[in-house]
């Protein structure tokens, strides 16, 4: 089969697509023949060597949109079922093996394309904003990198809720229309949020910040988060770490929330069956959606990684399969 992988660490350059072994399913796993992939700032920094030490050749990919193409004979799937899935040795292949409960069905109304948006974006932001920033519509909440795929899915899940203020941050003024179109009210620069929150909040703070940055915007968050209020942190996209003292927080009241969808995908798998059935729901009645930016053939990898380093897209890039 076809796949691409890694022999080293590096730039984009060192993606290889090449001829592999399909894999094989062991206990409680499915084969699925891939369609679509997505691609996430996580496969950056897994490329670089930033996800720690690689047992190479390896694969890259957190998700796929396909169908099964084998499984045990006592399963709960079958050849032929549509679903998305969070496979275990990546997701850049034409074949890829999953974990059951990491593999979800996907009704026959849901585009492959669009079902290939949802296993990391959406899931993730769906229990963002109701499981770990429990956010209330009379909340003002900020969303740092709203042009992004989680960003995209959380103003819209915030505006579903009836968020009545929702602040956007991007990196360039050129998206601010694109923001405005999803749900955000206000849109500013990284440079400029802490001031833009705290004129538009008469100086009170945002309720809720959701921030997949970190660096220096996590303790310029800080600087303009309510009393009460919580920052969200779920990601470190500038590659620097996020600092805030102690006395930050205990005498504010306000909270600091961490959550990975990588770890409860490897500790409590079981959280998110409900989940995905709640975000599916939501897509099939078009009650949300995801802009595809650009969607690159397998071959050309390299293409659609550049394009998620230069950071000049909206919404999801996808590897169609």
């Amino acid at each position: 089969m076809k796949a691409v992988i890694l022999n080293e660490f590096g730039d984009a350059n060192v993606l290889s697509y090449e001829d592999i072994q399909i894999p094989k399913i062991g206990n409680n796993e499915v084969l699925i023949k891939s369609s679509y992939t997505s691609v996430n700032y996580a496969d950056i920094k897994k490329r670089l060597g930033n996800k720690g030490e690689g047992n190479f050749p390896l694969m890259i990919g957190l998700d796929v949109a396909g169908t099964i193409e084998e499984a045990p004979s006592n399963s709960s799937f079958s050849k032929g079922d549509r679903v998305i899935a969070f496979p275990k040795n990546g997701s850049y292949a034409e074949y890829v093996v999953a974990n059951e409960q990491l593999v979800f069905k996907i009704p026959d109304s849901l585009l492959f394309e669009q079902a290939a948006t949802i296993p990391t974006v959406s899931i993730l932001s769906y229990i963002l904003i109701h499981e770990i920033g429990q956010v209330d519509k009379n909340d003002t909440i900020v969303i740092h990198s709203a042009a992004g795929g989680v960003g995209s899915m959380l103003v819209q899940l915030a505006k579903l809720i009836g968020v009545q203020k929702i602040i956007g941050t991007v990196g360039n003024l050129d998206k601010e229309d694109y923001v405005k179109k999803l749900g955000v009210d206000i849109v500013c620069t990284y440079e400029t949020f802490t001031e833009e929150v705290l004129k538009q909040t008469n100086n009170q703070g945002a309720n809720v910040i959701f921030d997949s940055v970190a660096g220096e915007i996590t303790s310029r968050s800080i600087e303009c988060l309510a009393l009460y209020g919580t920052l969200v942190q779920f990601g470190n996209s500038s590659g620097k770490a996020g600092t805030f003292k102690t006395s930050d927080v205990h005498s504010s009241c306000r909270n600091i929330k961490g959550f990975s969808l990588g770890t409860t995908r490897t500790h409590d798998p079981a959280r998110l069956a409900p989940v995905v059935n709640e975000v599916l729901e939501l897509f099939v009645s078009n009650k949300v959606s995801i802009p595809i930016a650009r969607i690159f053939h397998l071959k050309d990898a390299v293409l659609a990684h550049q394009l998620i380093e230069s950071r000049n897209y909206k919404g999801k890039v996808l590897i169609k399969i």
